[in-house]
């Protein structure tokens, strides 16, 4: 395929003593190191893959990386997003991921987009560089990179990880199919565990953002075959990867504009006007993280552990002190009441839980939340506490 990026000015000796090791690969030499120099990638995410990806593109001589993500550093990022460290907590992922740039290359030019990215806004964005990689962590900012992406004619690398599992793939509309023709609708958000209840092994994220900068060298230089109209697979239990190859959709819809995509993932509802005016009607549910249930355990705070699986459900495991009411029975009208303090609800996962939350709720109790991942994220974390 051919180079993405037109070759940069000559490099100078500093620059080729830096890179050494790099110029010497068959296929690569200088101009290859020029197509970097002279390239522009914007990176969307600063987490546990933004956190491989931008150092690995810093070092590998990547001229501007630009940074989008609106998050901060938090204590149980530092597991996995590498790049971040204890001086970092609370101070904005970008900045922190910038320092680490300039200790690796004062020559690369970052931006900083601190942002949540939305559809007025990434297009406008692209307009700066040559190739976006997506690292976020849900569907509708997938989506969102995909579309800008393709409207942009611009290539796409797009990672993903979870659990033990991880994914790589390279969309470029001009050449091949994108992130629609793989996956075509997004799953239900009740189907749609994130790595905050479900877990991520951290070397997991090393693996697939090194994969991921790669796919970005090979589309800037010319140099090597990328992902195109591929997804590579890990296993990291297993140590296994596969290949998985897919084609465009003939009768797909054309891609002609940006579209409201937490609506699209079924994350919002058609024609609500605001977040407040929804929960009016219909409050929104509040979910709480395996560890943070722990940390509250201990603390010994008080509240309600309602299990509302089948008796022979909790019988072979439930959480010490929940009370067992099925959800057809809390449907029904058991269950707490009115007044009755904090209730976390859980299941085996969350998806029933999710809806006795919101019996709960529609019921007029306020302090409600459901354990996300259920009582199988939990006991991950908090064996010793899960009686069987």
């Amino acid at each position: 395929m051919h180079p993405l990026v037109e070759p940069g000015p000559p490099l100078t000796a500093e620059r080729i003593a830096r890179f050494s090791r790099q110029l010497m690969l068959p296929g690569f030499g200088e101009i290859a190191q020029r197509r970097l120099a002279a390239a522009r990638v914007l990176v969307v995410g600063a987490g546990g893959l933004g956190s491989v990806v931008v150092p690995s593109l810093a070092g590998a001589g990547v001229g501007t990386i630009g940074i989008a993500d609106d998050d901060v550093v938090e204590l149980s990022n530092l597991h996995r997003q590498t790049s971040h460290g204890v001086a970092d907590l609370g101070r904005p992922k970008v900045d922190s991921l910038a320092e680490t740039v300039a200790a690796i290359d004062p020559d690369c030019r970052v931006v900083r987009h601190r942002t949540r990215l939305s559809a007025a806004d990434l297009r406008e964005m692209l307009a700066g560089y040559d190739l976006v990689v997506d690292g976020s962590d849900n569907f509708p900012t997938r989506y969102l990179v995909n579309d800008a992406a393709s409207l942009a004619r611009v290539p796409l690398v797009w990672g993903a990880i979870l659990r033990f599992h991880g994914q790589v793939g390279t969309a470029w509309h001009a050449h091949g199919p994108g992130y629609r023709d793989l996956f075509p609708v997004p799953p239900p958000p009740d189907e749609v565990l994130s790595c905050e209840a479900g877990g991520v092994l951290p070397s997991l994220c090393t693996t697939v953002g090194g994969l991921m900068a790669t796919e970005v060298v090979k589309l800037v230089t010319g140099v090597g075959e990328p992902l195109i109209g591929r997804v590579t697979t890990i296993d990291a239990l297993s140590g296994r990867s596969r290949e998985i190859a897919y084609t465009a959709i003939a009768d797909a819809p054309e891609i002609t504009t940006l579209v409201d995509y937490e609506e699209f993932c079924g994350l919002r509802t058609a024609g609500r006007a605001t977040d407040a005016a929804f929960d009016a009607a219909a409050p929104a549910l509040t979910a709480v993280t395996a560890a943070g249930l722990l940390e509250r355990l201990r603390e010994g705070g008080a509240l309600t552990l309602l299990d509302v699986r089948e008796p022979a459900e909790a019988a072979l495991g439930h959480i010490r002190d929940s009370v067992l009411v099925p959800l057809a029975e809390l449907a029904g009208g058991a269950g707490p009441t009115p007044g009755s303090g904090p209730v976390v609800v859980y299941c085996e996962h969350d998806l029933r839980s999710r809806r006795a939350a919101r019996l709960l709720r529609e019921r007029g109790l306020t302090e409600v939340e459901y354990l996300a991942g259920g009582i199988t994220s939990f006991a991950a974390v908090a064996g010793d506490l899960v009686q069987r």
